[in-house]
């Protein structure tokens, strides 16, 4: 069945929006996705994204996408432009319901005076190291701060001086007033605001205290009228402290968290801190280098979006944390690149064949369908002459039992061309490589049959050496060689030596000149032509293998 057929899936927060449609307490569907705007999105993101903009369109309602930008010294218009662009490149639309946390910078900053009149929140001049000091254990109660005491109106005054710029960074901060023995963490006196002297992407220099995520986020759900705030697991310990700040103000309404496991991948890591190490240390060659798991990587390496909108509902929605092999996302991968592109022939590591029995200067157009199982894609031409290239993987001197391709004395198939045999082999006079094959064709086996009914067993690809094209490819594979570099403090030292293989005398079928989709190199994968491409230096990138062979090769170290 294609993924586009299928139906939605079901999951335990799709019963939830059922429920509450059904039973009238909510007339239609909000959901938001609110990335924070300090690195690029990756394939965890992509889950989240087709969680809540696709529950929105499944029930008619609408998906905001929200820029939780609460914190200005790490945060950049470069991702800002990013996240957009890869939600859009993911199939999904905002509409007109495009906000940023910033813009109810006025309003939260009411709702907290609101808080301190009514005793609900209080300024703290602890220092970082005195908070965690006093903050407790998770066996042992923490310890009211010094500061917890002070009146409303030293509380007011202390916040509007904060606001207007007296402080230096760190010297106060507002914390919300609920109770320190409380055994979960999150409630004991979490801070809701802190003084930082820094220009904010949209809002300038117009403040300089910043509301924290857990306070901004909740209340900007409340005056937006979400209904469903779906979240990852690790925000479930949060989910007193977003109804506690609700339930303390007149918000319009009070949406639902709904918490939900993430998407963990294995051969990769996912952690924005490790993902900026990656990148800002030289690690990769930028947040779009097709081997890491960000959607930027993922367009560049040729991955269709309709393979991770599959992907991800194929994972599902559950509250169990698991790891998904990264061969499941391959194999999405697959499936959704095998029905819509077309093949070609290419070869990535040239061995020279001369047709001895074949006129020079000659050459034999020969026709090839653009798709095994979609004639509807028409067919393109093949030139043949007296000297071709072979993948040199095709030939061996001295070849196994059960190797089925070119070696003396055997014939073969060339695809869509004629049977060939390998008469003589050239070797280098030093190395003893082996430098060109002296071969011979059959005229009668045009287009890949004998007349006299004699059999071949190996099918190889080939390019014609007068008109083929001069590229460069790109082998990616995974980043890591182990299945949790995640769970290594020296995650660095895991990465895998072989994770890119560039490979700068390749051949390609003309037909390849004007390509700009995926294509599936025959017998060699899917690929597709990466943004260094310039006119007449061509660049490829392989997206995925035909197969997965990675079992094999871990298995053999």
């Amino acid at each position: 069945m294609n993924a586009a057929d299928r139906p939605p899936p079901t999951h335990f927060i799709r019963q939830i929006v059922e429920q509450d449609l059904a039973s009238g307490k909510h007339a239609r569907v909000v959901t938001r996705f609110p990335p924070e705007p300090n690195g690029y999105l990756h394939i965890g993101h992509a889950k989240s994204i087709c969680l809540n903009f696709g529950l929105a369109q499944d029930f008619g309602g609408v998906c905001h996408l929200r820029f939780d930008d609460t914190n200005p010294a790490k945060e950049d218009i470069e991702y800002v432009e990013a996240i957009e662009r890869d939600v859009r490149w993911l199939g999904f639309d905002w509409g007109d319901k495009l906000f940023h946390a910033s813009d109810y910078f006025g309003q939260l900053h009411d709702y907290a005076v609101q808080l301190i009149e009514a005793g609900k929140a209080y300024v703290c001049s602890l220092s970082a190291d005195e908070m965690r000091a006093y903050r407790g254990t998770l066996t042992e109660p923490g310890r009211d701060s010094p500061h917890r005491a002070r009146s409303v109106g030293e509380n007011l005054d202390l916040f509007a001086r904060m606001r207007a710029g007296e402080f230096p960074d760190g010297a106060h901060v507002l914390r919300a007033k609920i109770d320190m023995a409380s055994p979960n963490l999150n409630l004991r006196d979490p801070v809701l605001y802190r003084i930082k002297h820094a220009p904010h992407p949209v809002t300038g220099n117009a403040w300089c205290i910043y509301p924290m995520y857990d306070y901004a986020h909740c209340v900007s759900d409340a005056i937006e009228g979400i209904t469903h705030s779906l979240c990852t697991l690790e925000f479930e310990d949060h989910r007193a402290l977003y109804d506690w700040i609700l339930d303390q103000l007149p918000v319009p309404c009070h949406p639902q968290q709904i918490e939900f496991s993430r998407l963990n991948l294995s051969y990769t890591v996912m952690s924005k801190r490790r993902l900026h190490e990656l990148v800002e240390g030289g690690h990769v060659a930028g947040w779009d280098d097709p081997r890491l798991p960000t959607l930027s990587g993922m367009r560049r390496r040729g991955v269709p979006p309709a393979a991770l909108r599959d992907f991800c509902a194929r994972v599902g929605v559950t509250r169990k944390e698991n790891v998904i092999d990264v061969a499941q996302l391959e194999t999405c991968i697959r499936e959704a690149l095998e029905q819509d592109s077309p093949r070609a022939l290419a070869v990535l590591r040239p061995l020279k064949v001369t047709i001895e029995n074949y006129p020079a200067g000659d050459t034999d157009w020969l026709d090839a369908p653009n798709h095994p199982q979609r004639p509807e894609l028409g067919s393109r031409k093949l030139p043949f002459g007296r000297e071709l290239y072979i993948e040199r993987d095709d030939f061996m001197l001295e070849p196994p039992k059960d190797f089925h391709r070119l070696a003396p004395g055997r014939e073969v198939r060339l695809r869509f061309a004629y049977f060939i045999r390998c008469e003589r082999v050239v070797t280098d006079p030093v190395t003893g490589e082996v430098v060109e094959l002296i071969c011979s064709y059959d005229p009668a086996t045009r287009g890949g049959n004998a007349p006299d009914g004699r059999k071949v067993k190996g099918t190889i690809h080939w390019a014609d050496a007068r008109h083929a094209l001069p590229a460069e490819v790109r082998l990616y594979d995974r980043l890591f060689a182990v299945p949790d570099p995640a769970g290594h403090d020296d995650y660095l030292s895991l990465r895998n030596p072989d994770s890119l293989d560039v490979l700068r005398d390749c051949l390609l079928e003309p037909s390849l000149a004007d390509a700009s989709g995926a294509v599936q190199f025959e017998r060699l994968g899917y690929f597709t032509p990466d943004p260094d491409s310039r006119p007449g230096a061509p660049v490829w990138n392989r997206t995925v293998s035909l197969r997965d062979t990675w079992a094999k090769v871990a298995a053999r170290g």
